[in-house]
């Protein structure tokens, strides 16, 4: 029996909670703050991509981390300045500030190997190769399934 009644629920509920568990195996178990660093991350992503591969990734992220990364989208309001790692961390450490202190590189290391295991190996690599080079340094080199 369905623990929501509805197989799509259970099935985002089930492939998030694998997501966070491998965050957690990283930075301790406490699924609040891998929630963040996810959410912090996948936003910070976004928001650093060209519009059409930020909807491309969004389409393959679980539906449940889907709104998350959406959340207070504005393409309108994408930031246009420096796009540097110093800028990219410093955006991530904004969006986890309500959560106890994590290391932002590591946050960002830990959801890009997330990624790079869970997504699609094209679009992984279409993401990651459209980061500016000291970002896609974060990025893991392979990950195994």
């Amino acid at each position: 029996m369905s623990a929501t009644g509805l197989e799509v629920f259970d099935k985002t509920l089930q492939t998030t909670n694998i997501w966070l568990d491998e965050i957690m195996a990283d930075h301790g178990p406490d699924r609040r703050v891998a929630w963040h660093m996810l959410g912090a991350v996948l936003r910070t992503l976004r928001d650093w991509l060209q519009i059409e591969l930020a909807a491309n990734l969004g389409a393959e992220l679980p539906l449940l981390v889907r709104g998350g990364y959406y959340n207070r989208y504005r393409p309108r309001d994408l930031p246009t300045s420096s796009r540097s790692l110093e800028d990219f961390l410093q955006r991530v450490a904004e969006e986890m500030k309500s959560t106890r202190p994590v290391n932002p590189e590591d946050a960002t290391r830990s959801v890009f190997k997330v990624l790079a295991r869970h997504v699609d190996l094209g679009q992984s690599a279409k993401v990651r190769d459209a980061l500016p080079k000291q970002i896609r340094a974060l990025w893991p080199e392979s990950v195994g399934v």
